[in-house]
């Protein structure tokens, strides 16, 4: 018996148990963010990392485009943060959750 998972479902339980981190500025996040996002913009990534080893984990990025998530992400595993995950730009992740 062949049993298929797609990464669409891991990505899906992935986000069930994750901390979800909007990287964008404030006004981005006001704007639209994804239901319980933190928003924690990039700017100020490396300045809050002792926050971020205190959050469960995976923690999951997130931006428009994905490029600022991959630089969080960068950081957050620069700083001994291994289970962090880039989850590209808020349609990306919107995509993933449906």
């Amino acid at each position: 018996m062949k049993f298929a998972i797609s990464k669409k479902s891991i990505m899906k339980e992935t986000y069930k148990s994750a901390t979800i981190v909007d990287v964008r500025t404030p006004e981005e996040y006001a704007d639209e963010h994804f239901p319980n996002a933190i928003n924690i913009p990039l700017d100020q990534v490396a300045q809050r990392i002792n926050e971020f080893k205190e959050m469960p984990k995976p923690i999951v990025a997130y931006c428009r485009s994905g490029n600022r998530s991959g630089i969080a992400v960068s950081i957050l595993k620069q700083n001994g943060i291994n289970d962090a995950i880039n989850g590209g730009g808020l349609d990306d992740l919107k995509q993933d959750n449906r």
